[in-house]
């Protein structure tokens, strides 16, 4: 009959440290996001060719464009 209340006891002291644990994690934001991780397979990864080489910073877009505003004409 002892070793009836000490599995008791010892199943009370792990249960209450599972539960301390998650109150642990829950406090630490580890289920903050748990939307995202279940569709990141679904995101590409951008691929970079190494063949290619680099091309340098692009230039800004008023550069780019053929009709700019002028609105300084007087």
């Amino acid at each position: 009959m002892k070793i009836v209340f000490l599995l008791i006891l010892f199943s009370l002291l792990l249960a209450a440290g599972f539960l301390l644990v998650y109150l642990w994690a829950a406090r630490n934001g580890q289920f903050d996001d748990d939307y995202t991780p279940a569709i990141r397979i679904l995101f590409d990864d951008p691929v970079v060719d190494p063949a290619l080489p680099d091309t340098g910073p692009s230039l800004p877009k008023a550069t780019l464009d053929p009709m700019p505003d002028n609105d300084n004409n007087e």
